[in-house]
């Protein structure tokens, strides 16, 4: 492999870093229309129920839509990120698995974003099994669509993986650039990827209490991309114009 000269490499850091802070500033768009505003509208419909918050065809539309297009903005941070880790490779080879699971990571989203348009355009079926009971969506989802709900799972393992490709590639920056922010936010990404496995668990084993640990997911995926993309901006000026 070509040695790059300081120059060069100063600038595949430039170039790393504002793909990152890309790829974080997506994630957060990502994490509100995907995870913050359809888990508020659960915990509204299921505490102070009436209005547009009912459990009903509108509201499951709507929520698919979010979904759906959280989806997206999270399967555009996720290339911008193995963007990011594909230019820094070059100067520091501990981006390589960072960048491989983020790849694995985008078939994921792919399949998730399949998964999600299909419920989206048919809300009737899957309105009438879960019955006023958001928690049952996967399972009827199975019983009605057995194939729409593997995709669902292969897709979440795999999106998950890509997850996995995010944090250590945070954590690889932090240490290289010597940002406290980047590793934070490397650490608060792999604290949501174990929380965001519960649910999964729990399809197969009861867990107790999950409740109070899922309540830290949105807080998770916002915080986490907001320090990637504040640690991102800071590398940035600390390196200085492109030459």
């Amino acid at each position: 492999m070509t040695i790059p000269s300081t120059i060069q490499a100063r600038e595949l850091d430039r170039r790393g870093a504002g793909r990152l802070g890309i790829g974080a500033g997506l994630g957060f768009a990502g994490a509100v229309l995907a995870i913050v505003l359809p888990l508020l509208f659960l915990f509204v419909t299921a505490e102070f129920p009436g209005g547009f918050f009912v459990w009903n065809a509108t509201l499951v539309e709507v929520s698919s839509v979010l979904v759906l297009a959280g989806a997206i903005l999270l399967f555009l941070s996720l290339f911008f990120y193995r963007r990011s880790f594909a230019a820094l490779r070059k100067v520091d080879p501990r981006f390589y698995v960072a960048s491989i699971l983020c790849i694995v990571g985008s078939l994921g989203f792919l399949l998730l974003l399949v998964v999600a348009a299909y419920v989206a355009g048919d809300t009737s079926s899957l309105l009438s099994c879960v019955s006023g009971h958001p928690s049952h969506a996967l399972s009827c989802l199975e019983s009605g669509e057995r194939l729409g709900a593997i995709t669902a799972i292969v897709g979440f393992l795999l999106g998950w993986l890509g997850g996995v490709g995010i944090m250590l590639g945070l954590l690889v920056a932090g240490s290289r650039f010597r940002s406290g922010a980047l590793s934070a936010s490397g650490a608060l990404y792999g604290l949501l990827l174990l929380i965001l496995l519960i649910p999964l668990v729990s399809l197969f084993v009861t867990v107790p209490d999950v409740a109070y640990l899922l309540i830290l997911s949105p807080l998770l995926a916002l915080v986490g991309p907001g320090l990637a993309l504040s640690g991102s901006v800071r590398t940035r000026e600390r390196l200085g114009p492109s030459a």
